[in-house]
Parts: C-alpha cells; structure tokens; sequence
C-alpha cells in the first residue's frame, strides 16, 4: 500500500497525517495523529478515517524531550504496529524566504538555505526543519518535500512586495512575504468545486485561527495579504499583536532596556489576544468570558478584520465574495457574525440560521457579496505537492509563476 506521510512539527508537538494513494493518483488520509507535551507531557494519539481511536498512549517526560524524539516514537508506531512504511514525506514549513516560491525537494543543501529564515520564523522555522534533518539522518533514501507557507503569495506585484526601504534590503530577501499559503492555496483550488461562481473573482479569504491572517485574491491568485516579513504582522492573533508601529520595539529596547531576544519573546509569545485580555489566547475561552479585558480583545479582534477587509479591498478594487476558514473561522459562528456586520459596507448580509448551523454558504438571498464557510486542509494540500514531485519532479501550479 503506497502512502504519503504529511507532517507539521511545532515546538511542543508534532502532527502527522498518512494518506494512502490510490488510483489515477487520489490521495485518501487513513491516519491522523499527533504526539504532544513534548518536554513536559508526551502523550501520541491517532485516530482513523473515521476517527476511531487507534492510540493514545502516555509516556515519561525524558522518553520524549524533543521534536526528534517525538518523530521517533511515532514512526516506531507507524512502522511496527500500523505497518506504514510511506514511500514519502511531505512538510510544512513556513518560511520559504526568497528562495523557493514552490515545494522542493529536500537535501543537506536545501535545509542549509532554510536554516537562514530561521529569524524570520523562530516559533516555527526551527521546528519545521526539526524532522526534515531526523529523517535525512535515520532514512536518508526516502524522498521529503518541503510545503511552504510563504511560497502561494509570490505572486504579489513590486508595489505589494517592497517595504519603503533602500533597495539593497530587498534584495537581500527583507520583503512582504505573506504566510498561511498552502491554507489559500487550499481554499483557491478548491473554489471551482465549491463555490464556482466566485473561484476567478476578486475574493477575501480570512484564515482565522490561533495564527491569524487574510488574503486577498483575484482569478485564483494572491494579490495582497495582511502579513509581511515575518508572521508577526496583520490581524492579532493568540500571542502575537499584529500590526505594530516600529517605534513600539525601539521603545521596548531603549525605555525598558529589553533585548532583541526579549523582544521577539515578548511579541511571539506575550502579546495578541492573550496580551490583551490577560486572561486567555483561546478565542472560546474569551467569547465565554465576562471580564471587560475579554470582552475587549474580542472586540479588537473583529475591528482589526473589518479594518484589514476594507485594505484588501482596495487592493483588488471591489470584493466579490468573502470566505471564513480555519480554527475560529470555521467553528465560530459569533465572531462570524460579528466580522459580517463589519462588512456591512461591502454588501454583506448574513443568514443567521444558516450561520449558527456552520453552512457553506452563510448570506441570503439579498447579501450583495456571497459570505462562505470552507474548512481549509493544509495536510492534504501538502500531500498532494509531494505526489506531484515524485510523479513529475515538480509541483505544478499552472497559475504561479515566479516573482524575483
């Protein structure tokens, strides 16, 4: 049985998919699981399609200290009780910098260029590559391919692409990147299926979950998005702030003598909707919430989307439709309804019934823009890159052309 193995390492846990391939290349997720407190609490689970339980298992705190340990213990799992043996592994990883504007291959080389962006990504880049080296080390023939986060939004045109800084900097990769990629390229390509009379038309796709972000997009490509250099920009999300005047840090390093190291601490960590509230970076936990800082970090929250959608929407020169996705996007039916009442002004109405029971298509009848619910799938999007490299040697994106 060929299979692919898709996984997705953070810093405390290490997600992993198999899908089984099938005829004419269709791909089928078979197993879904992760191995989490890792360092603290190691704990692997995994369920089937169907979500029947296949393991849960608990282990000592030093029997998984770290990412390569975490992976170990799940493909000793995969291998000797699933007997899964993939004859390939996709990963994301966030930050393609300006190398690589689509998956790769990956060899010693390729995560030599990667460790580079580790600064641009340290909550994730680190981790990302963690695998990548543990399964080059211990299974050096089977094939990896690397899913970047950063590489559906090389479409962008200069005046989206450059900060207003000298050149010389542009060049040497300090740009507006974008992230959440392979979640839009989800949603793009799957448009013409679910929604088609909205797939080539100017679209918003708000990506909102603990990472939170929008994009812009026209005929299927990305034209703009909320997030630039780094995955720090934009909306606020759980532990991040989102957009941020630069002198706040220059403050933050010359008033309260906190370092560089402190600062990316602060802002990766301590600010966002967790910073705001003080009481939680969990949107559920806030909605539920009746303490007044609550309260106001959900509010900013929804004012920063309204505020991002009419930037978008300038940029693609009208909206045509709007679309949630993601964690809080998908499951939310109350900060939907309250980010649709932000977008009044574009046209949007909102279907209050069709809301709460989670639809597709959430507006009615008189919306002047369709408003849809797609739940995005960053897995399967990773692994049908993998399959196309090991079939083609290339990951074909007939819309995506490279942007220097």
């Amino acid at each position: 049985m060929d299979s692919i193995l898709v996984v997705n390492a953070g810093s405390s846990s290490v997600k992993f998919q198999v899908f089984v391939i099938e005829g004419e290349g269709t791909l089928r997720r078979l197993i879904k699981g992760q191995v989490d407190g890792i360092g603290s609490r190691p704990r692997l689970r995994a369920s089937g399609a169907g979500s029947d339980p296949m393991a849960d298992r608990a282990y000592p705190v030093e029997a998984i200290p770290d990412v390569p340990a975490a992976m170990n213990v799940a493909g000793e799992w995969l291998r000797n009780e699933v007997r899964i043996h993939p004859m390939a592994v996709g990963h994301r990883v966030v930050h393609g910098g300006p190398d690589y504007d689509r998956p790769v291959l990956v060899d010693h080389g390729v995560v030599a260029r990667l460790e580079r962006f580790v600064a641009l990504a340290p909550l994730h880049q680190p981790h990302n590559l963690a695998p990548i080296r543990s399964i080059l080390a211990n299974f050096p023939t089977v094939p990896q391919v690397a899913c970047f986060d950063t590489a559906f939004h090389r479409t962008h045109g200069p005046l989206a692409d450059h900060y207003a800084i000298p050149h010389q900097l542009h060049a040497e990769g300090v740009r507006r990147y974008g992230f959440h990629g392979l979640s839009y390229e989800y949603i793009s390509r799957t448009l013409p299926q679910t929604a088609p009379e909205i797939a080539e038309r100017r679209v918003i796709v708000a990506h909102l979950g603990s990472g939170a972000s929008m994009c812009a997009m026209k005929g299927g490509q990305s034209v703009e998005s909320t997030m630039g250099f780094t995955a720090l920009d934009g909306l606020p999300m759980g532990t991040r702030p989102g957009q941020l005047d630069p002198g706040v840090v220059l403050y933050l390093m010359s008033e309260k003598g906190m370092t560089a190291s402190k600062v990316q601490d602060f802002l990766y960590r301590d600010c966002g909707l967790k910073g705001l509230s003080g009481v939680s970076n969990d949107m559920r936990e806030l909605e539920a919430s009746t303490d007044p800082q609550a309260k106001l970090a959900v509010d900013y929250f929804v004012y920063r989307i309204g505020l991002n959608a009419g930037m978008l929407a300038a940029a693609l020169q009208g909206v045509d439709a709007f679309v949630f996705t993601a964690g809080i996007g998908e499951n939310s039916s109350g900060i939907r309804a309250r980010v649709a009442a932000h977008l009044g002004w574009l046209g949007a109405a909102l279907d209050a019934t069709a809301n709460a029971r989670h639809a597709r298509l959430i507006s009615t009848k008189n919306s002047r823009i369709p408003v849809c619910v797609i739940p995005t799938d960053e897995e399967l999007m990773i692994a049908q890159h993998t399959l196309s490299l090991l079939m083609n040697g290339q990951s074909p994106n007939p819309r995506h052309e490279r942007v220097s």
